[in-house]
């Protein structure tokens, strides 16, 4: 039977007025890669914190290998890779690593861990003296020092450039593929829908859809077909057959269907198609059907950098 990594149980946390975490249910088995997606404000820094045990629930339980978090960090099975953090002066990469080894019971070897993160030419470079994406890569290397069973990632490529992306996430499946279970949570949603085996998105610290990156798509209506209104009314459009949302961009309307063949048929019917376009719904648009725009408070745990898509432009902006 496969042991559970990660286990959060009716889990509540609240910052004054905001739940960050809202009764959150959630259970990874170990081996597991998956994404946690959300705005910012949504409560996943939240929820990684409580995972880590930086932080202690108002209610419900956080279990990590059938233990409590403390105990699994102490034993060295959880490496984490946070945002935050200042270069040390004075320390060389590999100096840094082999300090961070020594203080677990059974660590990674350190050349293998600056292997993995790409740092073996940089070992006896001064980690002050490093670019911000090299230093995001001592990250990843000071996260695996200790050989851990699970590694939770906070927004691992934010300072990578396309290659460095590409090179990062090549280690990371190395790792995975030993075993081990990866957290990860990510703006850049192409990551989610490329490397994890499952997605798990948060909105207002509520868990709004938990699957596979098809089973998220096809959730909110598997193609998107669009064509310019030309001043056309929107009335009877969510009537159609197989649509279940209705967006107007400009003067372009895209319809989110479960049949595209039949509101294809429907709309020609209508005399209403003028350049029309039918393409499979992409992970970002399920993001945006699921996630809300209304004003309710949002969690303070989140950095100010809005979703970013295939292309880099935002999806979604805090409230």
């Amino acid at each position: 039977m496969t042991q559970t990594a990660v286990s959060f149980s009716q889990v509540v946390k609240t910052f004054g007025a905001v739940r960050a975490v809202d009764g959150a249910d959630l259970d990874i088995p170990r081996g597991e890669t998956v994404a946690l997606l959300g705005r910012n404000g949504a409560g996943k820094s939240t929820a990684i914190g409580l995972l880590l045990g930086l932080d202690e629930p108002d209610s419900g339980t956080v279990r990590l290998f059938d233990g409590p978090p403390s105990k699994a960090v102490a034993a060295g099975r959880v490496g984490a890779m946070l945002q935050d953090g200042r270069p040390i002066k004075r320390v060389t990469v590999k100096e840094l690593v082999t300090f961070v080894a020594s203080t677990f019971p059974r660590p990674l070897p350190v050349a293998e861990a600056l292997a993995l993160a790409g740092l073996t030419e940089l070992a006896n470079r001064r980690v002050d003296k490093l670019s911000g994406g090299q230093l995001q890569r001592v990250r990843f290397a000071v996260a695996l020092a200790g050989a851990p069973e699970l590694i939770v990632l906070d927004e691992p490529t934010a300072a990578l450039d396309v290659e460095a992306r590409r090179a990062f996430w090549t280690s990371m499946r190395a790792y995975a593929d030993r075993g081990n279970t990866v957290l990860f949570s990510t703006h850049y949603l192409e990551e989610a829908d490329d490397y994890a085996d499952r997605i798990v998105v948060v909105d207002h610290g509520r868990i709004v859809a938990d699957g596979t990156s098809d089973r998220i798509k096809s959730s909110v209506g598997g193609h998107l077909v669009s064509f310019d209104l030309r001043g056309r009314a929107t009335e009877g459009l969510a009537a159609l057959p197989g649509v279940t949302a209705v967006e107007v961009r400009g003067d372009r309307a895209l319809l989110r269907t479960e049949d595209s063949d039949a509101t294809v048929v429907a709309l020609a019917a209508m005399n209403a198609i003028n350049q029309l376009e039918v393409a499979a719904a992409s992970l970002e648009d399920a993001f945006l059907a699921l996630t809300t725009e209304d004003t309710a408070p949002t969690a303070p745990d989140s950095a100010a950098t809005p979703a970013q898509g295939r292309t880099g432009a935002p999806v979604k902006e805090t409230v």
